[in-house]
């Protein structure tokens, strides 16, 4: 029991549908519903993973559930909320990204001396192995 009781004249926010009447808050919500979907397609991969696993038989009886129609509905929802929560979440990004203490032309140079020198590693690596 608490010792402080509210007034009966107490503001109670409406909680119900608030986010329904401002465009951006739709969008927000449909973008995060999109990762629960999204994380039950993971469990969807994770039981395939365990299928194959246990055996060639339970794998290709897997397989064979995913050729029905609901699952098929299921992968076309799948792709086209990952497809919007990837949109969406690199429109985000650049708002929310801390400001680099240099110049981003500077992390760009080094990007590029990074693949350079990584490339011609690998290239040394494959030259000296087919040797």
């Amino acid at each position: 029991m608490t010792r402080y009781r509210g007034s009966p004249r107490t503001f109670v926010r409406p909680m119900a549908g608030w986010w329904r009447k401002n465009p951006d808050y739709i969008r927000y919500m449909i973008r995060e519903g999109s990762a629960v979907f999204l994380s039950v397609y993971a469990v969807v991969l994770l039981a395939g993973l365990y299928c194959l696993a246990r055996g060639e038989a339970e794998y290709e009886a897997w397989r064979a559930a995913l050729a029905s129609p609901v699952s098929i509905s299921f992968h076309i929802a799948a792709l086209l909320l990952v497809a919007y929560h990837s949109d969406t979440w690199f429109r985000v990004m650049p708002k929310t990204a801390p400001q680099l203490p240099f110049p981003p032309r500077l992390l760009t140079l080094g990007g590029w001396a990074v693949t350079v020198a990584l490339s011609v590693l690998i290239l040394a690596l494959i030259a000296w192995a087919v040797r």
